[in-house]
């Protein structure tokens, strides 16, 4: 847009002559030229610039043909609004080199996300890292065998179902990490950072299939009308036969929440027996226990498990608890300074694989909180 278009727009504004194509025409023009003509807005005076637009638009005839004289007036009233349109200029030029400042200083001090990786604690207390092991590999024991697949998943094999007590593993993640297994009955378990498994290494011998968990953990299980799957967290568990579902057990989070994606569970408050007053749930809900209180309520499952599909999701999620899956994943420390709402909601999404900045830029973006990173600290501020 010319000075002259400019200035001719800005007087039918004024005047409340402006179409709405226009007055929609000049919102538009604020926020696209902001940044960009800042520099000239910026190093003029501001009476120079109110100066140069009288004449401006006393010359544009073609609009206003019967306008010899602008009463002072109306001159005052331009200057006024061209005063706010310098501001936002002024306002655009300032927050986008705010913008641009704080992102080259999180980019300056980033952190690469979170990998698969997990250490396997066998039975006779040898541990294994993971990650160390080479695609294919395998780990033979006491009629074991357990291969790590191209995608990461380690995978169990029962070799001899005679060969009586095979003993616990049990697969733990630590901050940063994440993995999966496929149990010897052909379940597969997922697990998210910060988290441990416990189970049998054989359920060849049981009449249940039962494992623990702390932290978080998705679950395919395979069908088994005569063996139960039974998941036990902390204060509960959780039977099954054959579903999807995730459990959120982490000990810095209020309750245990457990959500059905897929067929059914019956959640029970711990002591009160696999079929004592439990709720069985159905898809697309979630239990929460807290301070031994279930409560049922309608969820967006495949939010809950956005973790597992390589994304954060927080829809409606406070500022803290987004921070604490920031520091089990990104494997940092997190300080709040003093005065920061904790429980301001956010809504928004962004790869799990990206590295922090990315998401930290997007909840900068809201002008509501700001981040400084030093070393493995991120400092969250007004």
């Amino acid at each position: 847009m010319t000075e002259k278009e400019f200035a001719a727009l800005i007087d039918r504004y004024i005047r409340g002559t402006a179409s709405e194509q226009e007055t929609a025409q000049l919102d538009s023009w604020y926020l696209k030229q902001a940044a960009a003509q800042m520099d000239n807005v910026y190093d003029h005076d501001l009476q120079s610039k109110m100066d140069k637009a009288l004449p401006l638009i006393l010359a544009n005839k073609q609009v206003h043909p019967k306008q010899v004289v602008i009463s002072k007036r109306m001159w005052s009233k331009w200057v006024a609004a061209a005063a706010v349109v310098l501001m936002v200029f002024a306002g655009g030029y300032f927050y986008e080199q705010f913008r641009r400042n704080t992102n080259s200083i999180l980019m300056a001090n980033d952190i690469a996300p979170g990998k698969n990786g997990a250490t396997l604690t066998l039975a006779d207390g040898k541990k294994i890292s993971i990650a160390a092991l080479r695609s294919g590999e395998v780990i033979e024991q006491s009629g074991v065998r357990i291969a790590k697949a191209a995608d990461g998943q380690l995978i169990y094999e029962v070799l001899d179902k005679g060969a009586g007590k095979l003993g616990y593993h049990t697969l733990e993640t630590t901050r940063g990490e994440q993995t999966q297994v496929r149990l010897p009955d052909g379940s597969v378990v997922f697990l998210n950072a910060e988290s441990a498994l416990r189970y049998p290494a054989s359920f060849a011998s049981q009449t249940k299939r039962e494992v623990s968990l702390v932290g978080e953990g998705y679950f395919e299980i395979a069908k088994d009308q005569q063996h139960p799957f039974v998941v036990a967290t902390k204060g509960q568990q959780v039977e099954v036969l054959g579903t999807h579902f995730n459990i959120n057990s982490y000990q810095d989070e209020i309750g245990v929440r457990t959500t059905l994606l897929e067929g059914s569970v019956r959640v029970s408050p711990s002591g009160e027996g696999i079929l004592g007053k439990g709720v069985v749930l159905k898809p697309m809900q979630q239990a929460a226990l807290v301070e031994k209180q279930l409560t049922i309520a309608e969820v967006n499952a495949e939010e809950v498990i956005a973790w597992k599909n390589g994304l954060f999701v927080y829809d409606d999620e406070t500022l803290e608890s987004i921070m604490r899956k920031v520091e089990r994943w990104y494997d940092v420390k997190v300080v709040f300074e003093e005065g920061v709402d904790r429980d301001r909601k956010f809504y928004g999404s962004v790869s799990r694989y990206d590295k922090v900045s990315k998401l930290l830029e997007g909840l900068q973006l809201t002008k509501v909180v700001h981040f400084k990173v030093e070393g493995r600290q991120i400092t969250v501020r007004n």
